[in-house]
């Protein structure tokens, strides 16, 4: 299903995880120029890729980069239960091994090729860079869910009822939470577009999947200095669904030699569609322009391979 959209052309297939699963998948490629680098987006929970992120995957696509996307399983228009994760590694190895398949095309195998997460995706692209610690080039980190801010969290003794039931009922509607849209999203426009998306996932977080979600975003917080790879971090310093603290640790400790982090006053959660024009148009200058310059320079990535592939080999001699 191929259409252009301006100088873009959108296009979008169905594929099958090891499980048999059908997952959705999409993809924007700038038209007339040879794309100059690959973006991987990785969409956040309850959200889906080919109408919440498309105006940013037009957006990067215009300024020259071929992006894809895939709606993980009980998301958007890929199969499951809506809402419904049962392992969030399933997830991990849904996106690494798609989009590895292309980055591995002959066309792709020398551009530069990223991770764009935003909230749960952020948490997508970190594990996906754990998984192959030397595979991608950078990521662009969009309020990543590396903790869950304590606004919508559960106390512990309701998170530990949550988890016993979680072992009869995983698929129950009855995470007690506040509507994530109400305080991610600030234009009110964007607001109720999302909820009029079918593809967009509305109810109460269902037990196994909100145990997930903690799960992982307990686990990078503890892990956070094992990130390698170069990364720009933005967050919203009113952000309300994700701790904007816990981004700052990320840049602090982080081993990255090349990390940078952007803090927007008076911004909300929802950075790349949820804010005003001239809020997004922000955000956006410094993600192209974060993107760009790691571009234009070449990549690290073969340069970190070699010397981990050194180090091994000097630690075993």
């Amino acid at each position: 299903m191929a259409r252009e959209i301006g100088n873009v052309m959108y296009d979008e297939e169905f594929i099958l995880n090891s499980r048999g699963l059908k997952l959705f998948t999409c993809k924007w490629i700038p038209i007339n120029q040879e794309p100059k680098a690959l973006v991987f987006i990785c969409h956040g929970y309850a959200m889906e890729c080919s109408i919440t992120m498309n105006s940013t995957a037009i957006r990067l696509a215009k300024a020259g980069y071929a992006v894809y996307g895939l709606d993980y399983e009980g998301h958007g228009k890929s199969a499951g239960l809506q809402g419904y994760v049962e392992n969030m590694d399933y997830v991990i190895n849904d996106c690494s091994s798609h989009f590895t398949s292309i980055c591995e095309k002959q066309e792709n195998r020398e551009k530069m090729r990223y991770l764009l997460g935003e909230s749960l995706g952020g948490s997508v692209a970190l594990l996906l860079h754990r998984k192959k610690p030397d595979f991608w080039s950078g990521a662009v980190l969009v309020a990543p869910m590396c903790k869950i801010a304590d606004d919508v969290r559960p106390p512990e003794m309701v998170i530990t009822v949550l988890r016993t039931l979680c072992r009869v009922i995983p698929t129950w509607k009855i995470i007690p939470t506040q509507d994530i849209v109400d305080i991610a999203f600030k234009v009110p426009e964007v607001r109720q577009k999302i909820r009029e998306n079918p593809y967009c996932y509305k109810g109460k977080p269902r037990l196994k999947t909100g145990n997930e979600l903690l799960r992982i975003s307990l686990d990078l917080e503890q892990r956070l200095q094992e990130v390698s790879l170069p990364f720009i971090v933005l967050h919203g310093e009113a952000d309300r669904v994700t701790d904007k603290s816990v981004s700052e640790q990320l840049f602090r400790v982080a081993s990255s030699s090349d990390k940078t982090i952007k803090l927007y006053p008076e911004m909300w959660h929802g950075l790349l569609y949820g804010e005003t024009v001239e809020n997004s148009d922000k955000v956006f200058e410094d993600i192209i322009v974060w993107l760009g310059n790691r571009t234009d320079h070449g990549d690290t990535r073969l340069e970190r391979e070699q010397k981990r592939k050194h180090d091994g080999f000097s630690n075993s001699s």
